[in-house]
């Protein structure tokens, strides 16, 4: 008998109005209410407002981890000559070649901005969909795509 994983999905946590703080039992209570939001594998809390000097760190997007990869075995499939073209491995790979195509555009991600995805330190905003080009064109310059992906400096370690 095989064990079924439970499907992940993530969830945004975020303020939705002030909080309150009554007494219940002898012990102090503080309510705030809170919107919860799904999306994709994980969950995620916001700070309430006015903890900007709170850290926040993101977690590892496992989705765009595995497609990140997929590009680069994929592009190496390509650079070998054990395929011709990406339309050739799209029919291998019973997959559409725009799809494909849109995969394999992720190899021209900065590598600080790999890297960055590896590690788990991306932008919270960030996810897949962005970065496969479906909202705006991920641009071919490295300091373009910093800036619309957004990267700050200290997100991102130049020169490592």
């Amino acid at each position: 008998m095989s064990q079924s994983t439970p499907q992940r999905c993530k969830i945004e946590i975020s303020v939705s109005g002030p909080s309150r703080e009554y007494q219940s039992q002898g012990s102090a209570v503080t309510f705030v209410p809170l919107t919860i939001k799904r999306r994709h594998t994980r969950k995620l809390l916001i700070a309430p407002p006015g903890q900007e000097d709170a850290k926040v760190r993101s977690s590892f997007d496992l989705p765009m981890i595995r497609t990140i990869g997929k590009a680069f075995y994929w592009q190496k499939l390509l650079d070998s000559g054990e395929v011709a073209n990406a339309t050739e491995l799209a029919r291998q790979l019973k997959l559409e070649p725009g799809w494909v195509a849109e995969v394999l555009r992720l190899t021209r991600l900065a590598p600080d901005i790999v890297q960055a995805i590896l590690d788990g330190r991306q932008p919270r905003h960030l996810n897949l969909h962005a970065i496969r080009g479906r909202q705006a064109d991920v641009p071919v310059d490295w300091d373009e795509q910093r800036r619309l992906l957004g990267f700050r400096a200290e997100t991102v370690r130049k020169g490592d």
